[in-house]
């Protein structure tokens, strides 16, 4: 597949509100750009303060009955779309790759990694539990239910455009929830076609709502100052979800917040280097760098660095750039012209500094936001490259020469989302696993995002948690009763 393949048929291109395509107040639409080769793929409806107001209504209008709908007949809508989901691999890969830019064998992997939240919290929809206890002074019991928080909004960003939206979509609906979704503007299609889905599975109309824009701060801002919506969930950068924290502060909101990160990759002098490489790479390089737990950070123990250092140039060196959709494609292209600078920006900023380029470097000429695959060593300690999240293909690399020195600079950061590390001994894992200051540990592995487990950060990375039994729990309030003997 070499040519520029057209757009797979029934995406919407509308508003989805009240289960069905809805027009933009006065029609507004704007550009979606395909970052391969920085040509409009298509237009979309540009939602306006009073779209998010109707489909606020919308929400509201269904809550009460979504919540009383048994909790099997929930999950058999979320099992329903999750078969949708994987019926419909190929036209959402195809989408994601040409909205977003990775390849296409990357984003069938994403296909299958979202859709994986749908199937799981249909199974956690009917596992909601509360408890009972006697109170402790004899004189009654204690009755302990779980109920959904009420009318929700999600806000998504660009770099998963799937996956970020089932991990707060599954759980949202499984716990009783109805839900508005912000989509990233340079990727609004993937959602709204997964929302066709959903409807097409079942889900009655007006539960979830998707709302692309180019006015976020209005939209999500009148959403969030309207005291019927009760929770946001954001997957964003730090910057912004302090301003919405801020905003949340005003109605007392629920939140969620997945924000970014500095993820460090330790790689200590007991490490099998190969599979540490091939670890790298895929903290590394995986969705082109653009992913929040991307390893940003490359600390290498220096009785071994030159060795790690060589082989990993020599296989980032190798990765082929290009249109996701081409065969043989490694790498896609940075999702739009402001962020390929940005990254430009930091490379150039580290050599300048002092850092080393093995491999890479460069922007590439031609159609497109493409950055070269790169690998720097010699990062100096204080570069904006070691202490700003990178989200592109650039490892960038430093030496240590002791477990406790690693940990230091491993830690210095205001950023704890994940942090890898290799090693062969088995009470160093367990040591440094603890020490790290971040939510999420990989050991002796470069990928780490599993439907199943828990996934958020600490300090500034964020607060709460997707997937897992604990995705769940924070679409639902507790609610006490006490009972008289």
């Amino acid at each position: 597949m070499s040519h520029l393949p057209d757009l797979p048929a029934g995406v919407p291109t509308s508003l989805w509100i009240n289960g069905g395509r809805t027009d933009a107040r006065g029609a507004a639409e704007f550009d979606v750009v395909n970052p391969a080769t920085g040509t409009v793929l298509t237009r979309v409806a540009d939602a306006r303060v009073d779209d998010a107001r109707a489909a606020l209504d919308s929400a509201m209008a269904v809550q009460d009955d979504w919540a009383a709908t048994p909790a099997r007949q929930r999950a058999e809508i979320l099992r329903r779309a999750w078969e949708l989901v994987i019926d419909r691999t190929d036209d959402l890969a195809l989408l994601m790759t040409l909205e977003m830019g990775k390849p296409l064998a990357e984003a069938r992997g994403e296909v299958t990694y979202g859709a994986e939240f749908l199937r799981w919290f249909s199974e956690e929809a009917v596992r909601i539990g509360g408890r009972t206890a006697d109170a402790p002074a004899g004189n009654g019991r204690i009755l302990v239910t779980r109920e959904p928080v009420g009318p929700c909004l999600a806000v998504t960003p660009w770099n998963f455009p799937l996956a970020m939206g089932t991990r707060k979509i599954g759980p949202a609906l499984a716990a009783g929830c109805t839900m508005i979704v912000k989509p990233a503007e340079d990727t609004p299609l993937t959602m709204l076609l997964l929302a066709r889905l959903l409807t097409e599975a079942g889900l009655p109309d007006g539960v979830l709502s998707v709302l692309p824009t180019t006015d976020a701060i209005g939209v999500v801002g009148a959403l969030m100052s309207d005291a019927r919506l009760r929770k946001i969930s954001f997957t964003g950068s730090t910057q912004v979800g302090r301003a919405l924290l801020g905003q949340a502060a005003d109605q007392v909101l629920r939140t969620s917040m997945e924000l970014g990160g500095n993820a460090p990759f330790i790689v200590f002098d007991d490490a099998d280097l190969d599979a540490a490489v091939d670890g790298a790479l895929a903290a590394k390089m995986r969705n082109g760098g653009e992913a929040c737990t991307a390893a940003n950070r490359f600390i290498v123990h220096n009785s071994v660095r030159e060795r790690f250092t060589s082989a990993l140039a020599e296989r980032v060196g190798a990765l082929r750039a290009g249109p996701g959709w081409q065969d043989d494609v490694d790498l896609g292209p940075i999702i739009n012209r402001r962020q390929l600078d940005r990254i430009a920006t930091l490379v150039d900023d580290a050599v300048a500094s002092g850092a080393t380029v093995r491999t890479g470097g460069k922007m590439f000429d031609g159609d497109g936001f493409f950055y070269a695959p790169t690998v720097l060593d010699d990062i100096p300690a204080d570069s904006a490259i070691a202490t700003e999240e990178i989200f592109g293909p650039v490892a960038a690399i430093t030496g240590f020469d002791t477990e406790e020195q690693a940990i230091a600079v491993a830690n210095n950061t205001p950023y704890g989302l994940a942090g890898y590390f290799f090693t062969r001994d088995l009470g160093r894992a367990m040591r440094v696993a603890a020490a790290l200051e971040v939510g999420m540990v990989g050991v002796n592995r470069g990928v780490i995002s599993d439907a199943a487990a828990p996934f958020g950060g600490v300090k500034q990375s964020g607060l709460g948690s997707e997937g897992g039994s604990e995705g769940i729990a924070e679409y639902l309030n507790t609610k006490y009763i006490a009972l008289e003997a």
